[in-house]
């Protein structure tokens, strides 16, 4: 760590800790790798050294944000910020009071990507592509890539807070498109993350090919008749359901300003069986999502936002919990420095139950079984997901392949109907989009989840 840089940005906000509310300035140094395959060609590789930052300001509510690119300009972007701040700001500024922190956060490294030849990276990555590509004659394409990024972000404030966290991602993501019978395409994908040891992309040949095998076996189902059924979402399935159709909801500055969300997001308000919690826990070793301190220093958290099938918790940055006089739960977080945070999940699933799988198809007489998912959407509280794989259910056995897999409804109901939870939780490593941060590292989970009455479209 340098302290000098850290010394420097204490220093420059000190004269201005009475000219507004609060004060923060965060300075990121980074260093990011990626190599990108399409079919046969080597796409792009590309190498990038950078260091920016962002301020921001708030005054009598008003909040203003500005970037950097060099400590010399730091002084002048202040005085900016401060001033953008004065502009908007009328009201009140209310932000949870949180504890001042000083903290260096170290990665705890396996085998440092950074210390490894670009043409070993790239000769990795080249053969997961070939593996794809030599897999099946009906594998028309791949989109395969490699990325890692090293980052060091300092952040202070005029509360007193001063900690500097080391962050460093690995990621892969390997893509395959085959081509069938009448021009039919169908796409599988597979991904990879490490949050210390590049060694985690060795030997998963294994789970590349899955991705091709994924795209083949959906070549031969057939498009699924559309109706209602009860739906067993696989555990993937179950962790992006529990993302985006209600993890979304749960973000405060969804919610504070909205009041029909207000009305269904009550706390205390039963929202699903007695066995049903969610979790955003971002206190979990080695996820995509965790974080020792979110991008306002606020400590990581486990939180239950259901627990016994009862809303207990929501989402919230400093103003949110401040401004509905609930406790901040560190989920202000930023795609990088030069981006201003907002209230995003960490690493939220359903926690397992107690039911095997078998005991959860086994009554079932049709049904249909929903793996993963290439699509969807939501709106407010409905939601529509495209499962990138799905089995019919027949007498309480997996049966044959279908396609065009699309499930739709309202998330409220469909938690009602949640009818069990299997024991078999597993996290999955994601990235979120919201308000132009994309892709955020975070993590989703989840066991099988059964669920009655759900609408399910086919072609």
């Amino acid at each position: 760590m340098d302290n000098s840089i850290q010394n420097r940005l204490v220093e420059a906000i000190a004269p201005y800790r009475d000219r507004v509310d609060y004060l923060e300035v965060r300075l990121e140094q980074s260093e990011a790798t990626s190599i990108t395959f399409r079919g046969s060609q080597l796409d792009a590789v590309d190498r990038s050294f950078a260091l920016a930052g962002g301020i921001r300001a708030c005054h009598k509510g008003g909040w203003s944000f500005v970037t950097f690119n060099g400590l010399a300009e730091l002084n002048n972007r202040i005085e900016e910020a401060i001033s953008q701040a004065h502009l908007v700001g009328s009201e009140k500024t209310e932000l949870a009071e949180v504890s001042p922190v000083q903290d260096y956060v170290k990665v705890e490294l396996g085998r440092d990507p950074r210390g490894v030849s670009l043409d070993e990276k790239r000769q990795i990555i080249e053969n997961y592509n070939k593996l794809l590509l030599e897999f099946d004659p009906r594998i028309q394409t791949t989109m395969v890539s490699y990325r890692e990024r090293f980052g060091l972000t300092y952040f202070v404030n005029s509360n007193g807070t001063c900690i500097a966290q080391e962050r460093l991602d690995i990621s892969g993501g390997f893509g395959a498109v085959a081509r069938g019978k009448g021009g039919l395409v169908r796409q599988g994908y597979e991904s990879f993350h490490s949050r210390s040891d590049f060694n985690a992309i060795i030997g998963i040949e294994e789970r590349v090919k899955g991705a091709a095998e994924r795209a083949i076996r959906q070549l031969e189902a057939k498009p699924v008749k559309g109706g209602q059924y009860t739906v067993i979402l696989d555990p993937y399935l179950a962790g992006v359901f529990i993302h985006e159709a209600f993890g979304h909801l749960s973000e405060a500055d969804f919610i504070y300003e909205n009041p029909r969300l207000q009305e269904l997001l009550q706390l205390g308000k039963q929202m699903g069986i007695e066995q049903l919690n969610v979790v955003d826990d971002a206190t979990l070793p080695g996820l995509p999502g965790s974080i020792k301190y979110d991008d306002e220093g606020v400590p990581a958290q486990r939180k239950y936002l259901i627990k016994n099938g009862i809303l207990t918790q929501r989402l919230h940055n400093r103003e949110t919990a401040g401004k509905m006089h609930e406790a901040p739960t560190g989920n202000a977080r930023a795609l990088d420095a030069t981006h201003p945070p907002l209230v995003r999940m960490t690493n939220t699933a359903i926690e397992a139950g107690d039911h095997s799988f078998e005991d959860m198809i086994s009554d079932i007489d049709e049904g249909v079984y929903a793996v993963r998912m290439i699509g969807g959407q939501t709106n407010g509280e409905m939601f529509t997901f495209a499962a990138a794989e799905g089995y019919m259910i027949r007498n309480g056995q997996i049966a044959e392949p279908i396609s065009d897999v699309t499930l739709s409804g309202n998330v409220f109901q469909t938690l009602k109907d949640i009818e069990a939870i299997g024991s078999d939780a597993v996290y999955l490593n994601g990235g979120c989009g919201k308000g132009g941060q994309m892709p955020l590292p975070v993590s989703v989970g989840g066991p099988h989840v059964r669920i009655k009455n759900v609408v399910v479209g086919g072609r």
